[in-house]
């Protein structure tokens, strides 16, 4: 069995450390940052075509915009962080089965990309954690 040595262990952090941010600043600005727009037509539209009340869309976006605030702030405590990602996972997986009953299945693809995304950011904020709970 063969241990890591210091510098290779601190390369090894420092990349998924790299790794977690990409992934966590790529899910914020593809599913948070544009949740500021949920009050627009389009939106309401979207929200409307895949049989929501129109006021889900603005509670989703408020959720996703707190979500992605919580995400991407160093300094949010991790438990915290874990109920954002439990809040996107449930939001996405839903997207998924909204699309793919009211869309078809090849409209569902698009929230399992996100949820990837998430899952890889998820992954990585628990290799770059060094306290717990």
């Amino acid at each position: 069995m063969t241990t890591l040595t210091a510098p290779v262990k601190a390369k090894s952090v420092r990349k998924d450390k790299v790794i977690y941010w990409i992934f966590t600043s790529l899910f914020v600005l593809l599913d948070s940052v544009p949740a500021i727009w949920f009050n627009t037509p389009m939106a309401k539209e979207g929200i409307r075509s895949v049989g929501f009340p129109e006021y889900f869309g603005v509670e989703l976006g408020i959720g996703k915009i707190i979500g992605g605030i919580l995400l991407i702030l160093p300094m949010i405590p991790a438990r915290l962080k874990e109920w954002a990602y439990v809040g996107f996972g449930i939001s996405l997986i839903s997207a998924m089965i909204a699309n793919i009953v009211v869309n078809g299945a090849a409209m569902g693809i698009l929230p399992l990309v996100g949820l990837a995304i998430l899952t890889v950011s998820y992954i990585y904020f628990h290799k770059t954690r060094t306290t717990s709970f």
